[in-house]
């Protein structure tokens, strides 16, 4: 058995801000089954020590960024966390990054993150343990390649994975002493963005390899449509790039278990219309005949929510509702409430997120909305495909890599198991919403379509084989 060290700011099931926290929880076990020990590396936020039972003390820090601080070895459902115990950093109420905005010293909470993320990978820890590969996820761990670069030669590997480049981890460039970073590394060449440090672009110039949640965002993120300034990087390091598709949780996610429904699988999906008729009720909606679209999303205009409320009173004229649930842009959020407010009965909204609504909306929804302008990976429409919720999905990144679009050629081979639409705007997307009710008035055709979808491979096993293909050809 072989070890990797995964360094992360959230992590399912200990905390959970987005799609993020799923992958960093369900890769290790992906990988077990592949020769390789994840131990997952997280600040110790207030009540996780507890959470994971950790309590074995196998690495320490005289002063990291200000103040003591202690690893600390646990487990929680399976999972080996390590838990950076920073009280002076991570000690504080609120989410991870913010109570309610960011907390202004982020830069300094996730760069200590990565620095010892780098000396663990480095020096092992006092178990005995030691990592092969340092595997740092988004811009909260992109300074761990750097920090164990900048010690001098090593044996560790080094992979970085972007789950979404809008986020770049920014600080000023006087910040540089405060983080350990030499001056010399101030250049266009290495960490320096627009006049700022960018942790994110860091790791992307020092790590080994780079990965992305998904083949089409990994070639869309070359371009400067998608690369947020970072394209001519990613261009030039084209050859150590890998886009490796995210799996869902099989357990979690599966309609014929789920405690928050009523349980149906591939073979009958009889249990879908009692669903739906108690997600109706619930979010207090009446007399659709058409489809029922539910949104699970950040209300947000990278999720593409403006197109909602430009093609909403289109879908509900033609007998379609909406369920709606997520918060973001205060903006759209009163869109959402306008178009609740204008269609009673016709349009269900709940401001927040609830983890087990989520469930049941997946559990009673016709169609799940997807309408992203730019998405690396998503999670959605993989759920959505699951429960034989037809995803609709905008034709990007890991969406488009992810459904397989109910064309004509799709439809005659058994292929298709969603729609997709492109361009990314209001006149596609409400082409493909009439496209997809019609196809809902016939049946036989809506039900194959649903099944098609809940046979996929949706797991991590493909992509937990490809990452430790990638650890083994760096290693080697």
């Amino acid at each position: 058995m072989r070890n990797v060290l995964s360094v992360t700011s959230e992590c399912v099931p200990l905390i959970k801000t987005g799609g993020l926290a799923d992958v960093a929880g369900a890769l290790p076990a992906g990988l077990a089954a592949t020769g390789w020990q994840a131990r997952t590396l997280l600040p110790a936020y207030p009540g996780l020590l507890e959470k994971a039972e950790a309590k074995q003390q196998v690495f320490t820090f005289k002063d990291l960024m200000g103040g003591k601080a202690r690893v600390m070895v646990g487990s929680v459902d399976g999972l080996d966390v390590l838990l950076l115990d920073a009280p002076h950093l991570y000690d504080r109420p609120g989410g991870p990054y913010g109570n309610p905005t960011d907390f202004p010293d982020n830069p300094v909470r996730f760069a200590a993150l990565s620095y010892a993320a780098a000396q663990i990978a480095r020096q092992g820890l006092s178990d005995g343990w030691k990592p092969q590969v340092l595997h740092a996820h988004d811009w909260q761990a992109g300074l761990a390649p750097t920090y164990l670069n900048l010690g001098g030669p090593h044996d560790v590997a080094t992979v970085v994975t972007v789950h979404n480049i809008a986020f770049q981890g920014l600080a000023p460039a006087a910040m540089l002493g405060v983080l350990g970073l030499p001056v010399s590394s101030f250049t266009s060449e290495a960490l320096e963005y627009w006049g700022q440090i960018s942790t994110l672009k860091a790791g992307l110039v020092d790590a080994d390899a780079i990965t992305t949640v998904s083949p089409t965002y990994a070639a869309e993120l070359m371009r400067p449509e998608f690369g947020m300034g970072l394209e001519g990087l990613i261009a030039h390091r084209a050859g150590d790039l890998s886009g490796i598709l995210n799996g869902i949780d099989m357990d979690i996610w599966n309609p014929a278990t789920d405690p928050e429904i009523a349980s149906y699988s591939v073979t009958s999906l009889k249990g879908k219309a009692k669903n739906r008729k108690a997600l109706m009720a619930e979010f207090g909606l009446s007399k659709i005949d058409g489809p029922l679209g539910i949104i699970v999303s950040r209300l947000t205009a990278q999720k593409g929510m403006d197109l909602i409320a430009a093609t909403a009173e289109q879908f509900i004229a033609e007998g379609g509702g909406l369920a709606i649930l997520g918060s973001g842009d205060p903006a759209i959020e009163d869109q959402m409430r306008l178009l609740a407010r204008n269609h009673p009965g016709k349009v269900g909204l709940r401001i927040g997120y609830d983890e087990a609504l989520s469930h049941r909306m997946f559990g009673g929804g016709d169609m799940v909305l997807v309408p992203s302008r730019f998405e690396p990976c998503g999670l959605t429409q993989l759920y959505g495909l699951r429960y034989g919720t037809v995803p609709i999905v905008a034709a990007t990144g890991g969406l488009a890599d992810s459904v397989i679009n109910a064309n004509t050629m799709a439809n005659a081979s058994n292929a298709s198991t969603g729609f997709q639409f492109h361009p990314i705007d209001a006149l596609a997307f409400g082409h493909c919403l009439r496209n997809a009710a019609l196809m809902f008035r016939d049946k036989a055709a809506w039900s194959r379509l649903q099944k098609r979808g809940m046979k996929q491979s949706l797991g991590w096993e493909a992509s937990s084989t490809a990452y430790a293909a990638l650890y083994e050809r760096l290693t080697k």
